[in-house]
């Protein structure tokens, strides 16, 4: 039993899958690489991510 021929049809969706394919994997490694920088530049802080509440907020205030 023999296989059939490949279709040209095929032949380039995988051609533009691949395409895509590289396209979204060179972006994460964008992605990666610019998050790395600003992580490891000097300047770099963290946001405050603690959260007021509003009764203390008001004691401030007074």
């Amino acid at each position: 039993m023999a296989l059939r021929k490949e279709h040209d049809l095929h032949k380039r969706r995988f051609g533009r899958n691949l395409g895509v394919g590289l396209l979204l994997g060179s972006f994460v490694v964008l992605v990666l690489a610019l998050t790395m920088v600003k992580v490891t530049s000097n300047g770099f802080q963290f946001p405050n991510t603690q959260s007021s509440t509003p009764s203390s907020t008001q004691s401030d205030q007074n």
